[in-house]
């Protein structure tokens, strides 16, 4: 059995209690996740060519509020 077999397994037993405390668990723990890939690409650079395109369409009038 695979480990996330084994984790599928185990949170099928949870009361319901503890369901909700995993999930709010997992989903604080899934969006810091997130938050430091999108930190590291940044760092990265792996945004640098989306942010020149906005910033000349910017410049070209091409935006407008919201």
């Amino acid at each position: 059995m695979s480990e996330i077999d084994t984790l599928k397994k185990g949170i099928k037993q949870l009361s319901p209690g503890e369901l909700a405390d995993f999930r709010a668990w997992f989903m604080e723990f899934d969006a810091a996740e997130w938050d430091r890939q999108i930190d590291m690409d940044s760092k990265a650079g792996k945004f640098d060519v989306l942010a020149q395109k906005a910033i000349e369409e910017y410049r070209a009038g091409k935006t407008k509020a919201i």
